[in-house]
């Protein structure tokens, strides 16, 4: 199964007052593995850049000034997405701005029966938890040691990660052929169990011995009216 797990970056929180996306990345998943796939593009919003939003991301509006606008690129990122499932952490928040740059480009929108909430598994799994993107990774043990301030390509790099956690973890490997990765240990990144040597035994009798039988005649004799004895 393909699947994107992206992540978009804003001028602000609310497309429905004007803000725009001005960045997003995109990640190939196959089967829950990441395939080396990306798409990742900044645009140009044609307005400013508030600085709240700016010490998020980094972003400026004179970095963003000779970057295309949406429309100008929108061809490239429909083609890789294709009709695949579309992951995101907080996905309404993503899908609301993607929608809204499609909108203003003249395009159909993406259908919401594609979309893959994060934040709704992880509040199943983990009901009352801190469910961002970095309590997550803390809690999963992903390494974010690298992520200075929000980008949209690494955050959906680790959300990727994030989601295989959420979705089972490694064993999703297990369905994997051993020869396609190197062997079972490979997929699951844990040593081969050492083989188990089994010591047969000779089998133990299984019908009664003459003493036995007699003991056992001489018990049923000791009861009146036994049916064994008719």
């Amino acid at each position: 199964m393909r699947e994107i797990v992206f992540d978009t970056e804003t001028t602000g929180l609310d497309h429905k007052t004007g803000d725009r996306m001005v960045e997003i990345g995109c990640i190939e998943m196959v089967n829950r593995v990441a395939t080396g796939q990306t798409f990742h593009a900044y645009y140009n919003p044609d307005r400013d850049m508030p600085a709240a939003a700016e010490a998020v991301h980094g972003l400026s509006a004179a970095f963003l000034s000779d970057k295309p606008r949406f429309h100008e690129q929108v061809d490239e990122l429909l083609a890789f997405i294709g009709d695949a499932p579309l992951v995101a952490h907080n996905a309404s928040f993503d899908f609301g701005f993607l929608n809204a740059e499609l909108e203003i480009a003249g395009r159909e929108p993406v259908s919401l029966d594609r979309m893959v909430d994060t934040i709704a598994i992880a509040k199943r799994r983990h009901p009352g938890a801190k469910l961002t993107l970095d309590a997550l990774c803390t809690r999963y043990g992903i390494d974010r040691s690298h992520r200075i301030k929000h980008g949209a390509l690494l955050d959906a790099e680790l959300l990727a990660q994030l989601y295989v956690e959420l979705t089972g973890g490694r064993q999703i490997g297990l369905e994997l052929a051993a020869g396609e990765v190197g062997g079972d240990d490979d997929v699951v990144g844990m040593p081969a169990r050492p083989e188990r040597r089994r010591e047969f035994r000779p089998p133990r009798p299984h019908s009664a011995s003459e003493e036995e039988l007699a003991r056992h005649r001489a018990f049923i004799g000791r009861m009146d009216g036994a049916i064994w004895n008719s």
